[in-house]
């Protein structure tokens, strides 16, 4: 397929308004599920179990990117099914190339009950866009959108920016490895000319952020091929334009924090969501505890108190700054048994100046290590990007 990239850009990319809602959703990566004796299937049982009982009232979905079942076999999605029935969130579940192994995706779409793809929901005024990259292969990474998936992103990706809507696309992997003619390049002239805020993928097998300076890329470690790190899942947050991502180790306690605003200097999307003078200081705490204190702290300054907001989900507070450069932003939230949870960011302030960044849809534009959101920069994993364990 030869696509013209130019041809996509319909017209000059604008930045949405946003709503003042929050977009909150977990990412389980990638199950690659056999048997119910296996490790990885008593984890996702763990997983999915932790979320319904600790985080169901506060997120808005949870994405299961590709790779579900390690062979494309009905038993193995039957497995994936029995697990998500504890769920009363609503889950999307995407195709990786895992899932072609038996050449096609029935048992996908008759077992796991998802709807065909692609699709779009929108939710909280963010167009979610869920896509099929599995391609024609049988197992192996072929992956590819088709002409006709390309002009549906395309025209999905206008309306929302006709109607103010801020965007994020869920796919299995980076747009770099896309084997279509000339896919890579239209697809990250749709994610630059429709100003799209998060591309959410699997694949990888490790946690890694990447910033192209418009776009962040957040790819999420496997659940059932292990190559670095403790078991776990990816929290991940849309404010007002700003994307936030922290991953959950799956025997880390509650309450878990995660600060959606401002945004962190790494994953600065745009110049304007840099503190000038005043931080509006967001964040999301999760935990089926009540949570009975939540402040914030700018450097080594004084805590603050925040307020929820009247949906109950959102915590916040507004913070003179006078530092240049970056500041480091903490929330900590207390539950009723005293329990603290924290999260910690380096903001950016107008004088921050962002590094060149690189817009190929690839890791280049990768952020490198970030131990205290869960990333190790170690890159253990089988894929393309990967780097061996030893």
């Amino acid at each position: 397929m030869t696509t013209d990239a130019a041809s996509l850009v319909t017209s000059p990319s604008t930045h949405p308004a946003n709503s003042g809602e929050v977009l909150a959703f977990i990412h389980i990566g990638d199950l690659h599920l056999t048997d119910a004796k296996q490790r990885n299937f008593l984890d996702f049982l763990a997983i999915v179990a932790q979320i319904e009982i600790e985080c169901a009232s506060m997120v808005d979905l949870v994405v299961l990117p590709g790779d579900n079942a390690d062979n494309g076999l009905p038993g193995q999605y039957a497995l994936a099914a029995t697990a998500l029935k504890m769920l009363s969130i609503p889950v999307h579940a995407i195709p990786g190339d895992h899932d072609m192994a038996q050449g096609g995706l029935d048992a996908f779409y008759a077992i796991l009950q998802s709807d065909l793809l692609p699709h779009s929901k929108t939710i909280r005024g963010v167009r979610c866009l869920f896509l099929d990259t599995s391609g024609s292969g049988h197992g192996g990474p072929d992956f590819r959108l088709g002409p006709d998936q390309v002009a549906w992103i395309d025209r999905e990706l206008r309306e929302a920016k006709q109607r103010n809507e801020s965007s994020i696309v869920f796919t299995h992997t980076y747009p770099a490895d896309l084997k279509g003619d000339g896919e890579t390049a239209a697809f990250n002239a749709l994610m630059a000319a429709y100003d799209v805020a998060l591309v959410d993928m699997g694949h990888t097998h490790y946690n890694e952020l990447g910033n192209d300076g418009r776009t962040i890329f957040a790819a999420t470690r496997s659940t059932g091929q292990i190559e670095e790190g403790p078991v776990g899942y990816s929290v991940a947050t849309l404010d007002r334009g700003i994307v936030s991502w922290r991953f959950k180790a799956l025997d880390d306690a509650f309450p878990f924090v995660i600060i959606t605003a401002p945004a962190d200097h790494r994953l600065l999307r745009r110049r304007e969501q840099a503190i000038d003078g005043l931080a509006d200081v967001r964040a999301l705490v999760l935990g089926s505890r009540a949570i009975v204190r939540v402040a914030c702290q700018v450097d080594e300054g004084d805590w603050i108190p925040m307020t929820l907001a009247p949906d109950g989900r959102i915590w916040s507070a507004s913070v003179p700054i006078t530092s240049s450069r970056l500041v480091t932003v903490a929330v900590q939230a207390f539950d009723e048994t005293g329990r603290p949870g924290q999260h910690r960011i380096d903001a950016a302030t107008a004088a921050y100046q962002p590094p060149v960044r690189v817009r190929n849809g690839s890791d280049a534009a990768s952020v490198g290590a970030w131990p205290d959101n869960g990333i190790f920069a170690t890159q253990l994993g089988p894929n393309r990007n990967g780097k061996p364990s030893s």
